[in-house]
C-alpha cells in the first residue's frame, strides 16, 4: 500500500529580491499578478461598487445629480458674465460637460491611483494576494460610475442638437493615456502618503489648480498669454480636449502633442507602477 501527500511548493523571500528583477522583467511580473488575480479583482469590484451606493438614500442617482448642479453653476456664470469661456463651437452647457466628465475621469484614474494602498484596509496585512489588483479594482469602480456619466454626456449633446461623431467609437483608446498619466500621478502619491501625509495635502491642492491650467471649462484659444503659456506645456490640455474633440469632430486636438502627452504619460506608468512594486513591502511596513 503506497500513500501519497499532496504536492507543495516552497517560497523563499530574500531582502530586496524585488529589486533584482530587470526593468523588463518586473513589468511582466506584475502583469502576471494581475492575470492571476482577476477573479479577486472581480469579486472586489463588485463588493465596493454595491456598498458605495446601497447605504445612500438616492443611491446610483448620485451620479446624474452631481454633474448636473456642476453644469447649472458654470451655466449661472456665463449668463451672469462673470465667466466668458471664448468661442467653444458647440453650446456651452454640453462644451462644460464633456470637459468637466473628460477631467473627472482623469481624477478618478488619480483618485484611484493614490488610494491603492489604503483601500486595502486590513487585507493588506491578513492576506496573501498580488496588491497591485487593488489598483485595477478601484479603476473598475471609477470606469463603471464613468459608464453612466457617458451616456448622460451624450443626452445632453442630442438635447442641443449636437450629434457625436463616429469618433466616439475610438473614446476608450483616446483616454487610455489619461488613465496611465493619472495612475502615474496617483501612484506615486500612494508611496509619499505613506510617509508624508502633509505633503500629500499639498498635492491634492495642486491638482485642483490644474485643472485651471487646462481648458476644461473654456475655450483652448484664451487669448491670455499666461493661459496659453500654460496649456502649450500641460499635457493634460492635448488629452482632455482630445477626449472631447473626438467624440464632437471625430479628431484629435492637436495630434503632434497628443502623441507626445501619450508617450510621456506611458513612460511615467512604466516608471511609478516600478517603484511602487518595489518598494511596497517597505511601505506596508511602515503601515503596521
Amino acid at each position: 500500500m503506497t500513500s501519497s501527500s499532496p504536492s507543495s511548493s516552497i517560497t523563499v523571500y530574500r531582502p530586496n529580491m524585488r529589486h533584482e528583477l530587470g526593468l523588463f522583467r518586473t513589468w511582466v511580473v506584475m502583469s502576471r499578478n494581475i492575470w492571476g488575480a482577476r477573479e479577486l479583482i472581480w469579486q472586489l469590484f463588485k463588493r465596493d461598487l454595491l456598498a458605495g451606493y446601497k447605504k445612500s438614500f438616492m443611491g446610483f442617482a448620485w451620479l446624474f445629480i452631481s454633474p448636473l448642479f456642476g453644469i447649472i453653476s458654470w451655466i449661472f456664470l456665463y449668463k451672469t458674465g462673470m465667466f466668458n469661456p471664448g468661442e467653444l463651437g458647440i453650446p456651452m452647457p454640453a462644451y462644460v460637460l464633456l470637459g468637466t466628465s473628460a477631467w473627472g475621469l482623469f481624477m478618478g484614474f488619480y483618485g484611484s491611483a493614490s488610494s491603492t494602498l489604503s483601500a486595502g484596509g486590513g487585507l493588506l496585512m491578513q492576506v496573501n494576494y498580488p496588491h497591485e489588483a487593488l489598483l485595477f479594482k478601484q479603476v473598475a469602480n471609477q470606469l463603471a460610475n464613468y459608464s453612466i456619466n457617458f451616456l448622460m454626456n451624450i443626452c445632453v449633446l442630442l438635447a442641443f442638437k449636437v450629434v457625436p461623431s463616429w469618433g466616439i467609437l475610438l473614446f476608450p483608446l483616446v483616454a487610455l493615456p489619461m488613465f496611465l498619466l493619472g495612475s502615474a500621478i496617483g501612484l506615486m502619491v500612494a508611496l509619499v502618503s505613506v510617509v508624508a501625509v502633509d505633503l500629500t495635502a499639498f498635492i491634492g491642492i495642486g491638482m485642483s489648480i490644474l485643472m485651471y491650467c487646462t481648458p476644461v471649462i473654456y475655450s483652448p484659444q484664451n487669448p491670455s498669454a499666461v493661459v496659453q503659456f500654460l496649456n502649450h506645456w500641460n499635457p493634460l490640455t492635448y488629452l482632455v480636449c482630445s477626449c472631447r474633440d473626438v467624440i464632437v469632430y471625430g479628431r484629435l486636438y492637436q495630434p503632434v502633442g497628443y502623441f507626445i502627452s501619450s508617450g510621456v504619460a506611458l513612460l511615467a506608468f512604466l516608471v511609478s507602477w516600478r517603484l511602487f512594486y518595489v518598494s511596497e513591502d517597505k511601505l506596508v511596513e511602515r503601515m503596521i
